[in-house]
C-alpha cells in the first residue's frame, strides 16, 4: 500500500501499521522526484508493508519521527519504532534498507 499523506499524521499511521516505510521528500527536491517511482515500485512488490510519502517541509511533526536532515530520507518503522533510515538517491540502498529491516 502506497499513500501520500495529506496531513501531519504520520505518527498515527506508524502506530496503526506493524511495518512501515517512509520516503521524506519535498517538491523542489530533484532526487526525491527520481526516487519516488522506485519507492512506489518497492511498495507494489511488498503489499504487507505500508508505504508513505511525506513532504518533509509541509509536515514538521511527521518529520520529527526520523532524523531528517537531508532529502530524500527513507525510514523503516516496525511496531511503532524507528528501526533504521538512509539518505540516498540510489535504488540499491533503498532496497537494502527494506531487506535488512523486513526480510
Amino acid at each position: 500500500m502506497y499513500t501520500e499523506i495529506n496531513e501531519d499524521n504520520l505518527e498515527q499511521l506508524v502506530a496503526d501499521n506493524q511495518t512501515v516505510m517512509v520516503q521524506y521528500g519535498a517538491g523542489w527536491c530533484g532526487n526525491c522526484r527520481i526516487m519516488k517511482p522506485k519507492f512506489k515500485k518497492l511498495a507494489s512488490e511488498n503489499e504487507a508493508t505500508a508505504f508513505f510519502y511525506v513532504d518533509a517541509e509541509k509536515f514538521p511533526e511527521s518529520r520529527k519521527l526520523a532524523k531528517v536532515d537531508n532529502l530524500p530520507t527513507f525510514a523503516a518503522f516496525k511496531n511503532g519504532q524507528l528501526i533504521n533510515q538512509v539518505q540516498t538517491n540510489q535504488a540499491a540502498s533503498l532496497n537494502e534498507l527494506f531487506n535488512e529491516t523486513f526480510i
